[in-house]
């Protein structure tokens, strides 16, 4: 693959990241669910790491697909995958056009699809022979192309929004076009492009309250038109893929386990994930947090995808590798993840780009009046110093405020949780700014691993030291501090674990005292959750005790069985 349409493909995924939360924000059609930001992040990230076989590519491509907006995005960059050169775009593209309007069953007018046709229409009339007037042309085209949605879908226009699959095509396709023009530090905000039209009218109601969303891949060595005819007895939205040997399908069902029983009467399913659409539905209901000032802080704190949309907190993830998948952490099952750990699987962790955390910083200036990123400690990664340097050219009027917490994991995540409450019951962001500053200081947290073998796979520990602590049944505590994670004490098995936890606790505060706690599980929630949140309720009944799964960076470095306490007064 030419080199200059690999990075465009790489940058175009990663502007797509850093304006996932918009894309969920206004993603109404077909339901109100959610959802398109991280189906679209999901499915192209194997273009962060494309294949020297292209098939292969598109066959991780169709694995990682979800939902509608993903599959056929999928879809149309097999097409796409297949230029060589700039020279062939026009050809590539009006081929991924062709396959994503066949994959859907029933495709209609105002998705993603305008997109497709726009870009096919526009880019035979260039070869690029000016690259900055021909792409700028182009690019205006397609804006049109997602500005007139909203006339072609009811629905949309109801909403008062573009079509988010729409949307985040633009936006990957801006990027990708503009690398292409060596101009990717040069985009126009994408809330100032389609002002008035990226928040959900309170008027809209969703009436659909159930369903599933469901993704799988059949395998096959007969042709699949009788397959794909069948699917459509299940449920709607169809998006049916064929690339070699398998079948990648999507649909919508009211029944998840009498359609998963069907389906696998008369196909060979090797990978299924479904969605609950109710719950889905419910979450963007919710999903109107609106405080003084906007939040933003590194996923290595144990903040949840859900935490961010209840409380309207912007994440930034690291991705996390094992085997030949790589995801967004807050997008990678756990279960899935510490298995693979379990299993000897070879399992690592990477930053963002410096451009993904620009346009990251950008997306956020550009929807927010102020902004608070209370950033991971500078000592775990370079994200501090990477803001810091953006806001020194970006940021004149000094919005965002960039803190260094000092702090990784729980204390990152019970310090992000204190000031989002605080900034709950006030209007002054200045306060918040103080309130933070304070909550650093107060918090500590202390982590309990099961074995040391994986902070040697990291690098973290020798692996002699690793060796004989596990034979010898030594059990590490550590705490994350400014200068790093510190060792501060070890422990031969759990009790000692719980007993090391509650004499910490025991040392700052009595037991009417009223504490803020945040519990992190890895693969042991149930353990965490009846054994050790029980026995500190017990001894302190007043505290607040939140339980939250460990980040899954944190997860990686410490591995399978690792739990942790973060604490801090209640403020």
């Amino acid at each position: 693959m030419d080199r200059d349409i690999q990075k465009g493909l790489i940058l175009g995924v990663e502007r797509i990241a850093a304006w996932s939360d918009l894309l969920d924000e206004i993603n109404v059609f077909p339901v109100a669910d959610g959802d398109t930001g991280r189906n679209l992040i999901t499915s192209l990230v194997p273009l962060r790491h494309p294949d020297k076989d292209r098939q292969n590519t598109i066959r991780r491509l169709l694995f990682s697909a979800r939902g509608n907006s993903g599959n056929i995005a999928a879809r149309f960059l097999s097409g796409l995958l297949t230029a060589d050169s700039v020279d062939i775009l026009p050809q590539a593209a009006r081929l991924g056009r062709d396959r994503a309007w066949k994959a859907i069953s029933d495709p209609v007018p105002g998705t993603m699809l305008n997109v497709f046709d726009a870009l096919v229409e526009i880019i035979q009339q260039y070869h690029f022979k000016d690259p900055n007037q021909d792409i700028s042309n182009v690019i205006n085209h397609l804006e049109k192309a997602v500005r007139s949605t909203p006339d072609l879908l009811p629905r949309l226009r109801d909403a008062g929004v573009v079509d988010s699959g729409a949307l985040g095509m633009f936006i990957f396709l801006e990027g990708f076009l503009k690398s292409l023009a060596d101009k990717a530090d040069q985009f126009q905000p994408v809330t100032s492009i389609f002002k008035g039209l990226l928040q959900v009218s309170p008027s809209f109601r969703e009436h659909r309250e159930e369903g599933y969303c469901i993704d799988f891949v059949v395998r096959s060595d007969e042709k699949f038109s009788e397959e794909i005819r069948r699917f459509s007895q299940y449920g709607n939205e169809v998006v049916a893929i064929p690339h070699q040997d398998i079948l990648k399908v999507h649909l919508h069902t009211g029944d998840r386990d009498e359609t998963k029983k069907g389906i696998e009467s008369f196909c060979d399913v090797v990978q299924w994930a479904d969605d609950d659409l109710g719950k889905q539905i419910s979450r963007f209901r919710k999903s109107n947090t609106h405080r003084c000032i906007h939040i933003m802080t590194d996923a290595a704190g144990s903040i949840t995808r859900e935490d961010s949309r209840e409380f309207g907190i912007t994440l930034l993830n690291s991705y996390i590798t094992a085997g030949d998948r790589c995801l967004p952490e807050t997008h990678f099952p756990p279960d899935e993840l510490y298995k693979a750990m379990r299993e000897g699987l070879k399992v690592s962790t990477s930053q963002a780009s410096v451009f993904e955390r620009h346009q990251h910083y950008q997306s956020v200036l550009n929807q927010h009046d102020r902004i608070l990123y209370l950033c991971v400690g500078s000592v775990f990664t370079g994200n501090y110093n990477v803001a810091m340097e953006w806001k020194k050219i970006n940021d004149p009027d000094d919005r965002l405020a960039v803190i260094d917490t000092t702090a990784a994991s729980g204390r990152l995540g019970t310090i992000v949780m204190a000031v989002e409450r605080y900034s709950s019951r006030t209007d002054d962001p200045d306060s918040v700014i103080e309130f933070a500053k304070t909550a650093i200081d107060q918090c500590e947290e202390y982590v309990f691993l099961d074995r040391l073998q994986y902070l040697a796979a990291g690098g973290r520990l020798s692996r002699s030291s690793a060796f004989f602590g596990d034979l010898l049944h030594m059990k590490p505590v550590i705490s994350p501090m400014a200068e790093g994670a510190k060792k501060v004490g070890v422990v031969r098995n759990q009790i000692d674990q719980i007993q090391f936890a509650l004499d910490r606790l025991k040392e700052s505060f009595a037991g009417d005292s009223s504490i803020l706690i945040m519990l992190q599980y890895s693969d042991n929630r149930s353990w965490v959750s009846d054994t050790v949140m029980k026995e500190i309720e017990r001894h302190y009944p007043l505290a607040d005790i939140i339980l939250q799964p460990l980040s899954l960076t944190s997860g990686v470095h410490m591995g399978p069985g690792t739990w942790s306490m973060a604490f801090m007064p209640d403020l």
